[in-house]
């Protein structure tokens, strides 16, 4: 009795930590949940990252100098 209560158990778990690591691959990339987490970003999108990053620091040292 107590070996099928494992098995459930096991049969939960597994695809449970599965779907876990996919979907907290995905979260920690800023992507859908349901992407492919082993895709590497296109050129164009890590080049809008990149650009987005110099922007939010163009502007951060900007406010701070203005602030001085």
């Amino acid at each position: 009795m107590a070996i099928l209560g494992i098995k459930k158990y096991l049969i939960g778990a597994v695809p449970g930590l599965l779907l876990g690591l996919w979907f907290g691959v995905n979260i920690g990339h800023d992507r859908p949940l349901w992407s492919n987490p082993f895709a590497e970003p296109s050129l164009s999108k890590r080049a809008q990252d990149v650009a987005e990053d110099v922007w939010r620091d163009a502007k951060k040292a900007a406010r701070e100098s203005l602030a001085d």
